[in-house]
């Protein structure tokens, strides 16, 4: 008999579109079913921003912003990882994603250029085919005076087997998008565009599985180009941001249903 407490989850928003449920990501995921989701996007708390590891365990608004331009955002949970914990940690959630993926399913992981050894170490640990990176260029991204410009995060993508092909395009490596900042309502926020362009390979009308919804921007994106989505969020603070963003997208029509 176990005496141990339930890890906390609660299903804040559940529609025939999209679904969100705020707790850990790991006891989450240990709940879904087997084969049922057929992509999986999502960016993960990257514990980088630093050379050191007292600079990467520092408060992420201290780490992912310039000084000039801080604003105050909701705190991040789980960002200050030493780099054993976070391969280990990531191969475990990673794990859980491929079961509860369906065979051909792509998935699709923002990284920087620290975590992108680790991150690629943990896809394949976990079960995932490996297939290559995207890379996002960031045209504002902060200068290194004396070394080469950091403008660039990457995007790892797999497969759960031979991936099934959904388009008869050929998308570019390379994308090109602005950070949102006006826009942007948590800390790291990707662009939704860019987001939009990353589903153009994937199941149209199906089930994208993000474990780190952040603030929603993946579910905007999902929502926006008619597929379905499933997002779990640690913070209650961002899961509630996420949660009125989708409510606001669903009830003012935006979606598409394709």
């Amino acid at each position: 008999m176990s005496h141990g407490k339930e890890p906390r989850m609660q299903t804040i928003l559940s529609t025939d579109r999209a679904t969100l449920i705020q707790g850990d990501s790991l006891a989450v995921l240990r709940t879904l079913p087997d084969a049922s989701v057929d992509t999986v996007l999502t960016d993960p708390p990257y514990s980088s921003g630093g050379m050191t590891m007292s600079a990467r365990q520092a408060d992420p608004a201290q780490k992912y912003q310039h000084a000039s331009t801080k604003r105050t955002y909701p705190a991040m949970i789980g960002d200050n990882r030493d780099q054993r914990s976070f391969t280990l940690w990531a191969s475990l959630w990673l794990a859980e994603c491929w079961r509860v993926a369906r065979d051909g399913a792509r998935i699709m992981v923002f990284t920087d250029w620290r975590q992108l050894p680790a991150m690629t170490d943990a896809l394949q640990a976990a079960g995932w085919m490996w297939r290559g990176v995207v890379t996002w260029h960031k045209p504002s991204a902060r200068p290194s005076l004396g070394d080469f410009k950091r403008d660039a995060e990457f995007v790892i993508t797999g497969s759960k087997g031979k991936p099934l092909m959904h388009t008869r395009t050929c998308p570019p490596g390379v994308y090109r998008h602005h950070v949102q900042a006006a826009r942007k309502i948590h800390l790291t926020e990707k662009p939704v565009p860019l987001l939009e362009d990353l589903l153009a390979v994937t199941a149209p009308a199906g089930v994208v599985l993000d474990p780190f919804a952040g603030s929603g921007s993946a579910g905007e994106a999902c929502l926006r180009t008619g597929r379905r989505y499933l997002g779990v969020e640690l913070s209650p603070e961002y899961a509630e941001l996420a949660r009125a963003r989708l409510q606001q997208i669903l009830a003012t029509g935006a979606e598409t249903v394709e």
